[in-house]
């Protein structure tokens, strides 16, 4: 018989809804936790699933709740014998059918001879039950308002379904506060402890939960019918008796807790590990909601990744629309970069995933590789030996790969079931981090062409009136608060542009004016701003320079447009000028009233015979 070291009289001095009483209390003792609610249950040693009983002393009305199996029942006899004969029991509550709570009741029934004992539970349960072929009758709470009336209380039944089976229900005392829980709030514990000692509790009950609780809409309602009652105790089935101050904080944790976790295992049935998995593949989702710079995800990512394989680096590669393989990784900073050189797996990118699997079969070069859940892993030779999964990223159609991520590790790893569940887990979100940063990356550049398409001319590439006012302005502000930050504006105007376009027509017309912008483009500086000011007519600023220096910049502009003539149809070329005004802005002008100078200034160009350069 299993003992833990807790040493305290039979009854609780008062209530004690933090149950320190049964800190270091004897075991092999009925233990009192709340005013004639006992623990009579059995502890097995070194079983980590921990199964309570607990009775409710009522005189000869008195109530055992979830009885145990043939393995504890001698125990919680021997217990229950403590505190009143066991005749004196009349319901038997069962709040589910499992056999750790209902083998007994075989027991049971051939001690009872009372006529009035019945089994207490759900018609659901009843359905299964009943196959014990007791002599007992039973009593189903769904047909009786869900209460129990007593000698000195009444219970409520709480309907919890699923939890863990349809008809789950656990009990509730009012005049005491305890919850009876069935399996909600069971935990695993590594060594027997019969109180939950602080919020570490928590981490025995997840893998309990996420394992045995089918979803989180489920245990949530669950939770939330719970939390309508004013709970003092949780006398928990499974793991530790719950004391008041954490129970706020395990139902709260509870309701936020990812359910299911077979589903990630198939033939995988470590709970524990699938649990820490489940954890790693909510923070990674968590990760991605959190944050939108990919070097943060991929971090990140790394970090969680560590929680399950000796991983050194993830390193991604995928194709952009335009054929070319997208690299990030640690050495660009995963800001990406575009590789000529990639490696040998990067050709199966856009290819069918069956492609990728043939070829790693029937390859005898890959003979002392592995397929690991659809993933490559090869051990390499580099500063230090260890292995390489290469997981293809599956695309929406589940067909095509997408492409690669590359988890090194630092160390050779057998490659167990174990891995292949965390390959194949991991596979899905980093196929998400990835394909969200590619979509992040032609949503970036889609923005970056409408806005060239608002702030460039159409026709010759030049900045437009609508980006000269927005960027002009600001250099007008500047020069104002600093007088050494000055600029000009030169105003140019095409030469008898309406008779080249009557006399060639206007798709000429277009292509002189796209061969001027070509010139200004490459003829003035980086930090100059040209501008297509309306038909024929364009303006250059040139920052930092003054009066001298705009007007050589544009006499220059107008030597190298005459000196380079443009071809029109059949081979011939036609020779363009233009005239140009320039205006050195002072302090305290408005743009407007800048341009309107050099525009004087081109006027006087043209009525001076064109083809020159005129200051303001």
């Amino acid at each position: 018989m299993g003992t833990s070291s807790f040493p305290n009289p039979n009854h609780a001095s008062g209530p004690d809804p933090e149950l320190k009483h049964l800190i270091g209390a004897d075991t092999n003792k009925a233990l009192e936790i709340a005013e004639r609610v006992w623990w009579v249950g059995h502890v097995l040693a070194d079983d980590p699933f921990q199964c309570h009983v607990y009775l409710l002393e009522q005189g000869d009305q008195s109530v055992l709740f979830d009885p145990g199996s043939r393995l504890t029942f001698p125990g919680t006899l021997r217990k229950i014998e403590q505190v009143i004969p066991f005749t004196q029991i009349r319901y038997f509550v069962c709040h589910h059918q499992d056999p750790d709570i209902t083998a007994a009741l075989p027991l049971i029934d051939a001690m009872n001879d009372r006529e009035d004992a019945v089994v207490v539970t759900h018609w659901r349960a009843h359905a299964l039950l009943r196959h014990y072929g007791l002599k007992m009758p039973f009593w189903l709470v769904d047909q009786n308002d869900w209460k129990l009336p007593l000698v000195d209380r009444e219970l409520k039944f709480i309907f919890t379904p699923y939890a863990h089976f349809p008809g789950a229900i656990c009990t509730f005392d009012p005049k005491t506060g305890v919850l009876f829980s069935s399996d909600l709030f069971g935990g695993f514990t590594e060594q027997p402890t019969l109180v939950a000692r602080g919020e570490s509790h928590i981490e025995a009950l997840k893998p309990f939960h996420e394992h045995y609780m089918p979803s989180n809409d489920i245990l949530g309602y669950a939770m939330a019918q719970i939390e309508r009652y004013p709970v003092e105790i949780i006398a928990a089935q499974h793991g530790s008796i719950i004391p008041r101050s954490l129970v706020p904080f395990l139902i709260e944790q509870l309701k936020q807790l990812d359910c299911g976790i077979y589903l990630l295992g198939q033939d995988d049935s470590d709970i524990r590990r699938l649990s820490r998995l489940n954890a790693t593949l909510r923070d990674i989702a968590e990760t991605m909601l959190l944050y939108r710079d990919f070097r943060d995800i991929a971090t990140r990512l790394l970090e969680l990744v560590q929680r399950s394989l000796p991983a050194e680096r993830i390193d991604y590669y995928t194709a952009l629309p335009d054929g070319k393989i997208l690299v990030l990784n640690p050495e660009n900073r995963f800001s990406g970069s575009i590789e000529c050189d990639s490696p040998e797996f990067c050709r199966f990118i856009g290819q069918d995933r069956e492609q990728w699997v043939r070829a790693h079969q029937d390859d005898s070069s890959f003979a002392d590789h592995h397929l690991c859940a659809g993933a490559f892993c090869e051990e390499y030779s580099g500063p230090t030996k260890g292995s390489r999964i290469a997981i293809p990223l599956i695309g929406p159609s589940q067909q095509r790969i997408d492409g690669f991520a590359i988890i090194s590790l630092r160390d050779r790893i057998p490659v167990t079931k174990g891995i292949e569940q965390i390959v194949k887990q991991l596979a899905d979100p980093l196929q998400v981090a990835l394909e969200r940063e590619v979509i992040y990356r032609e949503i970036d550049q889609e923005r970056e062409k409408a806005y060239q398409r608002s702030i460039r001319d159409a026709l010759t590439g030049l900045f437009t009136r609508f980006y000269m006012q927005d960027v002009m302005s600001r250099h007008c502000a500047l020069h104002d608060r600093d007088p050494k930050a000055e600029f000009a504006a030169i105003m140019l105007d095409v030469d008898h542009f309406k008779r080249i376009n009557d006399t060639h027509g206007h798709g000429v017309g277009d292509r002189v004016l796209q061969s001027v912008a070509a010139l200004l483009t490459t003829s003035s500086r980086a930090t100059d701003i040209a501008v297509r000011y309306g038909g024929e007519e364009f303006i250059v600023f040139v920052v930092g320079q003054g009066q001298q220096p705009a007007m050589a910049a544009a006499e220059r502009l107008r030597t190298c447009l005459m000196a380079a003539p443009i071809d029109v149809a059949n081979g011939n070329q036609l020779k363009v000028t233009a005239s140009f005004g320039v205006a050195t802005r002072v302090p305290g002008e408005s743009l407007d009233q800048l341009i309107k100078r050099a525009d004087g200034a081109l006027y006087r160009a043209k009525e001076n015979g064109r083809n020159r350069v005129e200051p303001a």
